[in-house]
């Protein structure tokens, strides 16, 4: 079972989250919440970060995860094809694709939803969903190929409903830890709030 930690650049990341920070705020938060998220990930068999620089890559690799180095980054869902190709390719049969922008994620957290993924029968997928725009925050997948990828906003609506359309056993793993991603700057003020 190998957990995938999707993480950008770090000089890129969180570009939406500019009228609240700078751009050495928005980088401090992306190198926190990747290691964050990497912690979190030590709950599964392997660890994958798939990176979108070369200091992500380092960060990735200092916290002991395998690491890809994107070498022309095109997004989440990218990003997340070549780390379910790459675990596919050392013989996974399930993998957990994570965010790296969850402030409130836990190892507990990953190692409760992997604890529930492994009880549904497979083919299967288990989303956690975000607190809002309809996105997906995690996404098990037995086998890692079970769906393709869809992360985004409205994500969930359309993993739902390729789920259904394929046979795939379907699930929500509601998950305060997992809810919330730091997108926009309302997402700064639920964070402070918590």
């Amino acid at each position: 079972m190998w957990v995938v930690v999707l993480i950008k650049g770090f000089d890129v990341a969180k570009q939406r989250l500019s009228p609240a920070l700078d751009g050495v705020a928005r980088e401090r938060l992306a190198r926190h919440n990747a290691r964050l998220a990497l912690a979190a990930a030590g709950a599964g068999d392997a660890v994958l970060a798939v990176c979108g620089s070369g200091p992500a890559a380092e960060l990735a690799r200092l916290a002991g995860a395998e690491t890809l180095l994107e070498a022309d980054p095109k997004g989440q869902n990218p990003a997340a094809r070549r780390g379910i190709q790459h675990a596919l390719s050392r013989g996974a049969g399930a993998v957990l694709l994570l965010s790296s922008d969850l402030p409130l994620v836990t190892r507990a957290a990953i190692a409760g939803m992997i604890a529930f993924a492994r009880r549904l029968p497979s083919p299967a997928a288990l989303a956690a969903p975000a607190s809002g725009r309809g996105g997906t925050n995690a996404l098990y997948l037995a086998p890692p190929d079970a769906l393709g990828l869809h992360f985004g906003d409205d994500s969930l609506a359309e993993f739902t409903a390729e789920a259904h359309r394929k046979g795939v056993e379907f699930r929500l793993y509601r998950s305060r830890a997992l809810a919330l991603d730091l997108d926009e700057p309302d997402d700064l003020a639920a964070m402070e709030a918590v």
